[in-house]
């Protein structure tokens, strides 16, 4: 078996946009004519570039191997051009073309990739949702009051997520983050994040866990000072609550909280989850299997962190193809804890994919179908091409001071 061609789809999320602007898909067919589809989760450059990216690496480093041989093919990706470092856009590139060849290699096994990554875990799978506008867009006017300030809105949306079955929330008030962080919090920001948690621990009582994000936007005294404000409330999680660069500090949070610290979204490869173990830092880790660099390594990170006591969560702020990803792995690991889901993956998402992602009262079941379980629907990708330029996320370009 032989990887012969690739073609990549760069979609535009249609509105109201949930999991960001566009989706970059690849498509790799063996020789055989086995196809097997994967995702990049990729925020550093332009999505055409990215794609451009993905046709270059296959072409340099997948065209023509066996499929199978992931390690060899991983290697010869993370060190080339005398590389061997964990770079975001080299990795996110990476992750899409590993996951097609799982898909591939489960196809032809007859099998789902979980079955060969340790075998079925978990019949159902746990799942949570961001808290998103109950209506519109997912960017609303920030000047306006929103459920990403609203304390009273965003518990209103919280309990209609938990009727639906959702057992889980994650929401992030702590403010504005910028590319000069971390900071301070203002006394607005721990007021307005204090009163999200208790608004919608009123709101759901014990129905359901509390998830507080902050994007990596404080100093560690800043972050303790938030931890302090939160704790009455018992959220499930306090997600990276400092830059992720120096997982030494974030460790130091980590001690003085009794919340447990998630982060990794933005971490790539073993090599950089095995500091935030070895640390401390982190009792959760958000590997995003878009980024991480595929599949495999998710597996060896979530062993890694199951000699540690530590859970994993998978992250999930990009397209269907990830979220099938996630949950492969999610199956085949005992120390999952929760997975992310974009609301119920219906919508937009559902219509990517030929057949939809089985959610059901707050859980996800696993599909028994080979490979990663669903195939793009490549007539609604083609039809929603993103012609754009613009990078996935961003952040404030100017730093967050108080009033």
């Amino acid at each position: 078996m032989k990887l012969d061609q690739i073609e990549t789809f760069v979609v535009e999320n249609a509105p109201p946009r949930h999991g960001g602007r566009y989706f970059i898909f690849v498509k790799l067919v063996t020789a055989c004519g086995i196809t097997g589809y994967g995702e990049i989760y990729n925020a550093t450059f332009g999505p055409h570039l990215v794609a451009e990216m993905a046709k270059d690496v296959f072409q340099r480093q997948f065209e023509g191997a066996d499929p199978h041989h992931i390690e060899k093919l991983w290697h010869k990706t993370y060190g080339a051009g005398y590389t061997q470092r964990p770079d975001v856009t080299v990795m996110g590139v990476l992750s899409g073309l590993e996951m097609a060849c799982w898909d591939i290699i489960g196809k032809a096994a007859g099998k789902p990739a979980y079955e060969l990554l340790g075998g079925k875990v978990h019949e159902r799978l746990r799942t949570y949702t961001y808290l998103y506008p109950a209506e519109g867009d997912v960017y609303p006017n920030p000047a306006l009051p929103n459920v990403y300030n609203d304390p009273d809105m965003a518990a209103e949306v919280a309990l209609k997520a938990v009727e639906q079955g959702f057992t889980a929330v994650k929401f992030d008030p702590a403010g504005a983050y910028t590319i000069y962080d971390g900071h301070q919090p203002s006394l607005e920001d721990l007021d307005r994040s204090e009163g999200f948690c208790r608004a919608i621990r009123e709101a759901v009582g014990t129905r359901a866990d509390l998830l507080f994000g902050t994007h990596g936007q404080f100093t560690v005294s800043g972050a303790k000072r938030l931890a302090r404000r939160l704790e009455a409330y018992d959220p499930l999680w306090f997600e990276e609550p400092i830059p992720p660069e120096r997982p030494e500090d974030m460790a130091e949070v980590a001690r003085f909280t009794s919340i447990p610290v998630a982060t990794g979204e933005r971490l790539c490869t073993k090599y950089e989850f095995s500091r935030v173990l070895e640390t401390g830092a982190a009792a959760i880790l958000q590997m995003n299997l878009g980024r991480v660099g595929g599949l495999l390594e998710g597996k060896k990170i979530a062993s890694m962190a199951e000699c540690r006591s530590a859970q994993i969560a998978p992250h999930l702020y990009c397209g269907p193809l990830v979220a099938l990803a996630n949950i492969q792995l999610a199956t085949c690991s005992p120390n999952f804890l929760v997975l992310e889901s974009i609301r119920r993956f219906d919508g937009f998402y559902a219509d990517l994919l030929k057949t939809p992602i089985r959610w059901e009262d707050g859980y996800v079941i696993p599909s028994g179908e080979p490979g990663l379980g669903h195939d793009l629907n490549e007539d609604v990708a083609r039809a929603n091409p993103y012609k754009g330029n613009e990078l996935h996320l961003g952040f404030q370009e100017s730093p967050a001071l108080p009033l």
